[in-house]
């Protein structure tokens, strides 16, 4: 009987990884093992800082406002507070664009704001 390998597989499988490996740092890139390994570690990681990544903007997001929020006389939570009265529904990510790119928008919404306070 003929002896059959699964050489061909093999290969394309450890080509495939080592192809994804391809800039990791010493052995991590050209040893099977120790490949697979870092493989593994860094999507792990990849998975992970890219849930964490969304809560670093949204921290960046309420910072911003909070500055542009007290160089309008409010602190933040003031600000959303008096949005969410008047029922306004501009997330945090628009108002910090605002806020850096068109101080002038900024300022008429934050006078909203402090209007649904009042009320």
């Amino acid at each position: 009987m003929v002896r059959i390998t699964n050489s061909v597989a093999a290969r394309r499988r450890t080509k495939k990884l080592l192809k994804r490996c391809k800039g990791f740092y010493g052995d991590r890139k050209n040893h099977i093992k120790l490949s697979k390994d870092a493989l593994m570690s860094a999507l792990a990681f990849n998975y992970k800082h890219r849930k964490l990544r969304k809560r670093d903007f949204r921290s960046l997001w309420i910072t911003r406002i909070g500055v542009a929020a007290k160089i309008n006389g409010l602190s933040y939570s003031r600000l959303i507070n008096g949005l969410s009265r008047i029922g306004c529904a501009i997330n945090r990510k628009v108002l910090a664009e605002l806020a850096i790119r068109d101080p002038g928008t900024f300022t008429v919404i934050a006078g909203t704001a402090k209007k649904g306070l009042v009320s």
